[in-house]
């Protein structure tokens, strides 16, 4: 079984931040794969369900950001899971919007939450991370995360969200190659071809029919020919 948790504050005031993606991510794969109604559990809001014949429990953590760990620690002790069983979506500034990244292990780069994760369960948990850009100065990005989705994102922002929510039966399988082939499915899809055939040479005839040979010049038009040619050249001798 896992536990897939997705990072967020809670509170309809926070519900569109960059910051709450992971919270909405969670909430298209509920709705998408029949899981149940959300219940208050573990410092957080809980839903448990099946993708095919695995079971997962779907957790977004109601202690605020800079507490995330405690939920997440709490909740695999009921279940009795190690960190190994555990997978956390959260933002990503340090990829671009549309962007989505699956790693195992390694730092929290300074994520609140996912430091606090760290400090909880230790960093052998894997995790999605979900590009949203970067403001372009470390001292922006607080007020950067902290506030909605631009109207200009929707598109993009669907598109990852419908990935993440397809390629769910592939994370609770521990499948993470074919989770992200899912997601890029959505995201780039495969394009058809544009290219225009080239233009058929025009044809002498209608289509089905034979091209028609030139007639060869009667030999008579031609020796009439060649004779006005001599008389004119005799006149100028």
């Amino acid at each position: 079984m896992k536990l897939i948790v997705g990072l967020g504050n809670p509170g309809a005031k926070y519900a569109r931040h960059r910051h709450n993606i992971g919270f909405m991510a969670l909430d298209r794969m509920a709705d998408d794969h029949g899981f149940g109604p959300w219940k208050g559990k573990h410092q957080g809001s809980i839903t448990e369900g099946r993708f095919g014949s695995d079971r997962a429990v779907l957790l977004k953590p109601e202690t605020f950001m800079n507490n995330s760990g405690q939920s997440v620690q709490a909740a695999m002790r009921f279940y009795k899971l190690d960190p190994e069983d555990v997978v956390v979506l959260h933002d990503e500034i340090d990829l671009a919007p549309g962007k989505v990244k699956h790693k195992v292990g390694g730092g929290h780069a300074g994520h609140n939450g996912l430091r606090s994760v760290h400090a909880h369960i230790g960093p052998d948990y894997a995790r999605v991370r979900l590009g949203v850009g970067h403001p372009g100065h470390k001292d922006r990005v607080p007020a950067y995360v902290l506030h909605d989705f631009a109207k200009t994102d929707e598109a993009w922002l669907d598109d990852v969200l419908r990935g993440v929510s397809d390629g769910a039966p592939f994370l609770a399988a521990g499948d993470p190659s074919k989770f992200m082939n899912a997601v890029a499915l959505q995201v780039s899809p495969p394009r058809s071809g544009t290219g225009q055939k080239a233009p058929k040479p025009k044809a002498s005839a209608e289509a089905g029919q034979k091209p028609v040979a030139a007639t060869p010049e009667p030999a008579e038009a031609v020796t009439e020919r060649k004779s006005a040619i001599q008389k004119l050249l005799e006149r100028f001798r």
